[in-house]
């Protein structure tokens, strides 16, 4: 704030040196050794913008709003928009301090348009283009503050726009128009897992084929077909939702809804969490059906990036897969989506990676900060990850039978 109101009180003819504002005028004048002209109009635009920035200071803290639970990712959902609240003076970039009525306190967080921190630390983002939340990255904030429907919340400013740079740098977006995309499999996020020992064509990735909020159902759904998938992990769904989808009028999977009937789709229903014991004993289970049916298998949640991601990558550990194929095959969801290769886009490339992938290998092979995850023997560890989470070793050989070369 005080940058923006320096260069508005430079712009009516005043310059500021010693933490003091100085008529610019009237300097020149003196150096000029001539008697100065006070500038009577330059003096009552700056009185007149110093009390218009102290009026945005203070609208820069919310009346106090409610919060709820948003159940599928954990975040806490404030009762007021993106629109409402930037109106009131914030921006993307700005560190927020958040007070919860519970005594609950996040400060000196980031508000941005996405995830751009790293995994486990909160923030104030955007989400889904309207609503306004505070989350944590694959985490869920909501059972962390330990809220309950009926507080409230009150956000004020730390400091204007403290993580500009990472805002900047990290504000990626993508379209959910198929004519924008150079084929359905890129528009689908759909792709065959081909790393380690894993048979060819054995697993395959995507978005949604039910739930057509980004407009990509029916396309992951003729995909799947096409590549003969006979098993379905929903990791995002329950079977209610699965059958609001169904119900849907713009519900256009018909090799989906087969599946379904047909007891080949296993709903998951998993939040983004996934250092939670809900989540891994989510993913036991998913693994056990997996096990006892047929491939070739579909992984998806919403975007099929996310948990997806996650869960993709512990089988590729699980299969044998080096660090630098399950890099690739992690990534080349981000270029499906936004168009972030290494090539192209190296800072943005290396800040996912790093907030995002590498966490979540740490994570599931139990290794810390300062060994290099290449070196981790991955395969070891996700076998450590499942049998912490009650899968036997039977079960777990059971699965790579069916995946395995």
């Amino acid at each position: 704030m005080g940058n923006i109101l320096e260069r508005k009180i430079k712009t009516a003819g005043w310059g500021k040196t010693g933490g003091r504002f100085f008529c610019l005028a009237c300097l020149s004048a003196r150096q000029k050794n001539r008697p100065p002209v006070l500038p009577v109009f330059s003096i009552l635009l700056a009185v007149l913008l110093l009390s218009a920035c102290a009026s945005s200071s203070e609208k820069l803290s919310t009346k106090e709003t409610g919060v709820t639970e948003d159940g599928e990712y954990g975040n806490v959902l404030f009762e007021m928009d993106v629109d409402e609240f930037n109106a009131m003076g914030f921006n993307y970039g700005d560190s927020l301090d958040v007070r919860f009525s519970n005594g609950y306190t996040l400060e000196d967080v980031p508000y941005y348009t996405g995830y751009y921190n790293a995994a486990g630390e909160p923030l104030v983002i955007e989400f889904m283009g309207t609503d306004l939340v505070a989350a944590i990255n694959y985490g869920s904030l909501w059972t962390e503050s330990g809220l309950s429907e009926g507080d409230t919340a009150r956000i004020s400013l730390h400091e204007a726009g403290k993580y500009l740079d990472i805002q900047n740098a990290l504000n990626i977006s993508y379209e959910d128009d198929r004519d924008v995309y150079e084929s359905d499999e890129v528009f689908a996020n759909f792709r065959s897992v081909n790393t380690g020992n894993l048979k060819e064509n054995i697993l395959y990735r995507s978005a949604s084929p039910c739930d057509n909020k980004h407009n990509r159902a029916s396309y992951s759904d003729d995909l799947a077909e096409k590549a003969g998938v006979r098993t379905v992990l929903d990791l995002a769904d329950s079977d209610e939702e699965i059958g609001g989808f169904m119900s849907a009028e713009d519900f256009d999977s018909p090799y989906f809804a087969s599946l379904y009937e047909n007891d080949s789709v296993v709903p998951v229903d998993l939040q983004v969490d996934y250092k939670t014991d809900d989540y891994r004993a989510g993913v036991v289970e998913a693994f056990r059906k997996m096990s006892e049916s047929d491939g070739p298998y579909l992984v998806h949640c919403l975007e099929g990036k996310d948990r997806t991601g996650f869960v993709c990558a512990l089988l590729e550990c699980l299969t044998g897969a080096y660090y630098d194929e399950i890099e690739k095959d992690y990534m080349e969801s981000y270029n499906n989506f936004y168009g972030v290769d290494r090539s192209s886009d190296q800072e943005r490339y290396d800040t996912i990676l790093s907030n995002n992938l590498v966490p979540m290998l740490r994570y599931m092979t139990g290794s810390d900060e300062k060994t290099d995850i290449s070196s981790v023997d991955l395969e070891s560890g996700a076998r450590s990850y499942l049998l912490e989470g009650g899968m036997t070793e039977e079960e777990i050989e059971a699965l790579k039978a069916k995946l395995c070369k």
